[in-house]
């Protein structure tokens, strides 16, 4: 059953230079108890999504079309007095840094109990035994909460913002790159913690990450965007395993794995397009090697290649051709 339906979702940017689409037509879902990754470079809408979600999105941005359906609840149409109450209490969000995330001047502990009592009518006793519970879920001790932000280290701080997040026990949570900034040693710790804490909690979990390996690692759906539209969207399994979409096989190229024989990363050459003034056909098509003229002259649907398996591509019929060119470095080089 799903818990959060995105349908036909654009996002435009006001600017000085004219408007910005950042989110062009998007349309995904989260099950309850679920995990959906976000991928794709910087600039292709995931984060705008996640903003959008919570209503947060800055002056110059407007939701421009589409419905954001949470238990059936249109969060586009809903007032701002309504926003509020669902912003922490059902759906909450791992900001992309820990590091800016916390009030410098204010105890750690002092502001997780601040945001409690902000949504619920609870005694200081009870927010600070409440805030007990999930330091321990997260893995900090509890005798850290006096602390300042700078007392902490990164990783000590993203789990700290996990524990805010986990405050209210809501349905969904909106991970934005938790992981940005730390080490790699790090990084896998925060990712187990949040793979741990899903299976305990059964919060569902939009992560937004441009690292296809921690995904594959964490959630069971995929949606690669590109360029402020979705490019493919399945399973993680089916998109690893049998991707349909040239920049999904570009995205993995980039990516090191331990599967397989060793290869050199193949990076994809290019640079996105201007969501201001984008070019006709697919986004993706100066940057394919596999584009043909349909590409640059017809905007390919998002269809289904196989059973609940989505694909933007206008040669998806020679799938096995290009995965087998794909993995050549001359191919996106022209050598």
């Amino acid at each position: 059953m799903a818990l959060l339906e995105i349908q036909n979702l654009r996002v435009y940017y006001e600017t000085r230079h004219g408007t910005a689409k950042a989110v062009d037509d998007v349309t995904f879902s989260v099950t309850s108890g679920g995990t959906l990754g976000l991928v794709g470079e910087s600039g292709c809408g995931k984060t705008t999504i996640a903003k959008a979600i919570m209503r947060l999105l800055p002056g110059n941005g407007k939701i421009a079309g589409g419905k954001m359906l949470f238990k059936d609840r249109d969060l586009v149409s809903l007032t701002m007095d309504k926003v509020r109450r669902y912003r922490w209490e059902e759906i909450a969000m791992i900001s992309q840094s820990a590091m800016n995330a916390l009030n410098p001047v204010a105890r750690v502990g002092h502001q997780i109990i601040e945001a409690m009592r902000a949504h619920r009518k609870v005694s200081q006793a009870e927010a600070r035994v409440r805030m007990a519970q999930v330091f321990d879920l997260v893995g900090l001790n509890i005798e850290r909460a006096r602390d300042y932000p700078h007392q902490f280290s990164g990783g000590m701080k993203q789990r700290a913002v996990i524990a805010m997040a986990l405050l209210l026990e809501p349905d969904l949570i909106i991970a934005d790159e938790p992981t940005t900034a730390l080490d790699v040693l790090v990084q896998d710790q925060i990712i187990l913690k949040i793979k741990e804490l899903l299976s305990r909690l059964n919060n569902a979990m939009i992560l937004i990450t441009h690292d296809i390996a921690v995904v594959a690692e964490t959630c069971e759906r995929m949606v690669i965007m590109y360029a402020g539209k979705i490019m493919e969207y399945a399973d993680t399994d089916a998109i690893f395993y049998h991707p349909y979409h040239p920049y999904t096989l570009g995205l993995q190229n980039a990516f090191p794995s331990v599967m397989g024989a060793r290869r050199e990363l193949i990076s994809i050459p290019g640079f996105p397009p201007s969501l201001i003034d984008p070019p006709p056909g697919c986004l993706f098509a100066e940057r394919c090697p596999f584009a043909e003229p349909l590409c640059r002259e017809q905007t390919p649907a998002l269809e289904e290649v196989e059973p609940a398996h989505f694909s933007a591509c206008h040669r998806a019929s020679a799938v096995e051709e290009i995965r087998a060119k794909s993995r050549e470095e001359g191919t996106w080089y022209n050598e």
